[in-house]
């Protein structure tokens, strides 16, 4: 019994690491090659071809490098660097493009949240997906440090069906590497399986 207790404490607790919720990624990448180049940012958030649920994503917490006044913004997309960009999917296309000239380094946080992550409706057709992208000039022609060739995107994150999150990754001399916030949480409920486990070896010897 007390096995079969701790077996599902521990699916419980990797059922609620897999839930979907609220989830933060960390992007740092080594800009030193194209340090004091005036370039752009590009940032978007759109659904689906389909029915998309509703979703939102927040740049945070960005540094290095300096943005000209003056973003575009098209669709959903508010806010201006190096304060916080925000966007949802609630049209066609959203996008957030900025002047920018480089430093050795930039990093920023991407915070992914909404109903579609937190509360999958089930009845949606398609998911939604955020993709940042370097230019080396200032029209954003000129894709930096990206090894997609194909659209010239740097990080992409896919918002799925079910809530779950899928990284794309294509950042040359990239130091980056995905942090989702709820991994914290599987981590304290684990470690509680685990304490569980030991007090009821205890309470039995």
């Amino acid at each position: 019994m007390n096995r079969l207790f701790l077996l599902s404490a521990i699916l419980s607790c990797a059922a609620i690491a897999l839930t979907a919720a609220p989830v933060t990624y960390t992007v740092s990448v080594d800009t030193a090659s194209l340090a004091g180049t005036t370039g752009s940012l590009d940032f978007n958030f759109n659904p689906g071809p389909l029915v998309s649920q509703s979703a939102l994503v927040q740049i945070l917490d960005l540094v290095g490098g300096s943005a000209a006044e003056g973003p575009v913004l098209t669709g959903d997309a508010t806010g201006a660097l190096p304060g916080t960009i925000s966007l949802d999917n609630g049209t066609g296309f959203n996008d957030y493009f900025q002047q920018f000239t480089y430093g050795s380094r930039l990093a920023f946080n991407v915070y992914l949240y909404g109903p579609a992550l937190s509360a999958p409706d089930g009845l949606s057709s398609s998911g939604s997906t955020f993709a940042f992208s370097m230019f080396s000039d200032a029209a954003g022609t000129l894709p930096a440090l990206t090894a997609d060739v194909t659209d010239g995107f740097a990080y992409v994150v896919n918002v799925n069906l079910d809530g779950s999150t899928t990284v794309t990754n294509y950042i040359v001399n990239s130091a980056a590497a995905p942090e989702p916030a709820h991994c914290f949480l599987a981590g304290i409920c684990l470690l509680s399986a685990a304490l569980l486990m030991r007090n009821v070896r205890r309470h039995h010897q």
